[in-house]
């Protein structure tokens, strides 16, 4: 069976991130999974000038990842509620590439809630971009007690949290990569069904 490709998306390119564990850990029980392909995405190299879906907006190397991508794996802070603007502009640039994929979520914050209101925020984003959200979130609450100076993870339990979200990822992305290449869709280049919604064939 053909592996997928699912990269880990980092979300922010602060200079004192610490959410940049998290989302390396993430990759690392990634690399664990037989079925997949994942690599590190992280904001910081790349680069998005200006706003927006505009083709002089994005970065090419961002938008091989998305274009190849079966499905993403985003690991965020939160800050004042919601998720860093360098996130929201990475995802901004790559919005046709996104359609019919799954994505999941880790939260990362210094207090208790570990970032639930980033992923809460980020969910209205991901679905009007045509991202289908998977429900098994992971949290790293307190993340600097979660960590040591090192970046090395203090608490064994969370690699688990981290698998059971890819493992929910994985099966999304296995059926929503069928269903791209076999079912028909108007945002696929797949062939129109003759019945149904879409009308007869011309």
């Amino acid at each position: 069976m053909t592996k997928l490709y699912i990269p880990v998306l980092a979300g922010t390119s602060r200079e004192q991130r610490k959410s940049i564990w998290a989302a390396r850990l993430v990759e690392e029980v990634g690399k664990t999974c037989e079925e997949i392909e994942t690599e590190l995405v992280d904001p910081k190299d790349f680069n998005f000038p200006g706003d927006g879906n505009d083709p002089e907006g994005k970065d090419p190397r961002y938008t091989a990842i998305t274009e190849r991508a079966d499905g993403f794996f985003i690991v965020t802070p939160e800050y004042n509620h919601s998720f860093p603007g360098s996130l929201k502009r990475m995802l901004d640039s790559g919005l046709k590439n996104y359609i019919h994929k799954p994505v999941a979520f880790a939260g990362v914050s210094s207090g208790q809630w570990g970032g639930v209101r980033a992923i809460e925020a980020l969910v209205s984003t991901v679905r009007e971009m045509g991202l289908v959200a998977t429900f098994t979130d992971t949290q790293f609450p307190k993340v600097q007690e979660l960590f040591d100076e090192d970046g090395t993870l203090l608490n064994d339990s969370y690699r688990e949290y981290a698998k059971g979200a890819w493992q929910e990822l994985i099966w999304m992305a296995r059926v929503l990569k069928e269903g791209r290449e076999s079912v028909p869709s108007g945002h696929h280049n797949t062939r129109r069904a003759s019945e149904g919604c879409w009308g007869k064939s011309k």
